[in-house]
């Protein structure tokens, strides 16, 4: 169902089941899949895709330029997967050239109240990110990540599977899988044991994440921390995980606890 009001470009592809709200405006490239529901007054253009059963509520802003001055009008796009929920005011901007000139985000994700979604992200499923949190360009985060409200999150940064954000938290480090991080400038404060536990992983191998952890972070050369574990935990993929996803990009900072 299109409401009369609505403006929507002839060459637009919208399913037949797809519900869409006065005053509308959807582009010529915009690609709408099957039962998505779209309240009034949402703007929707670019090279943009939006996945089946995703909702966009008032005056949320989809596929429009990249904020980056490096653009000069080169092709992108805009990838959005099934059942997301995308709250009013929400902004998602497609990808660049530097970034593979695509944005990207997995099904099942809520994204609240004037939340910002830069260029060249990545996001995966099952993601909520909280009221006033903006992502800078190029930022990883990867599936079942929580971000608190007003925290902003710096570019280029990557955020591990499962970790969680406490509100306000400036995030200039990169978060390692399962971690919990807050703080003005994000530290690290532990990991996200009630969210691993709600997964229903073995606390045999929850108990051998958290030595882990400690052997990682005993001192601040964790490159050297990791060659020193090397094998220990060969049969335990969360600590896999988490050791691939600091040895992957060797140059980025890490986020680590507080000393002292």
């Amino acid at each position: 169902m299109i409401h009369k009001t609505s403006t929507i470009d002839k060459n637009a592809k919208i399913s037949k089941s797809a519900k869409i709200g006065p005053y509308t405006v959807i582009g010529p490239n915009v690609e709408i899949d099957d039962e998505v529901e779209i309240h009034s007054q949402v703007n929707i253009v670019g090279n943009t895709k939006i996945g089946k059963g995703t909702k966009i509520f008032p005056f949320a802003s989809i596929g429009t330029e990249p904020q980056d001055r490096k653009y000069k009008g080169e092709k992108n796009s805009l990838v959005i997967g099934k059942n997301n929920i995308i709250r009013e005011y929400v902004t998602i901007n497609p990808g660049t050239e530097s970034g593979g000139t695509i944005t990207k985000i997995g099904d099942n994700c809520l994204f609240m109240i004037s939340s910002h979604i830069a260029h060249d992200c990545k996001i995966g499923s099952n993601v909520v990110i909280a009221n006033n949190v903006p992502l800078g360009g190029h930022v990883i985060i990867e599936d079942s990540v929580v971000i608190g409200g007003n925290s902003a999150v710096q570019q280029k940064t990557r955020i591990g599977r499962l970790a969680m954000i406490g509100g306000m938290t400036g995030v200039l480090k990169d978060v390692i899988p399962f971690g919990l991080s807050f703080g003005n400038r994000n530290y690290l404060k532990g990991l996200n044991l009630i969210g691993l536990r709600r997964n229903k992983y073995e606390n045999k191998m929850i108990m051998e994440l958290v030595d882990a952890y400690k052997e990682i972070f005993s001192s601040e050369n964790l490159h050297e921390n990791l060659s020193k574990i090397n094998g220990q935990y060969k049969n335990n993929k969360l600590v896999q995980e988490v050791t691939t996803f600091i040895s992957k990009h060797k140059k980025r900072p890490i986020c680590s606890p507080l000393k002292g």
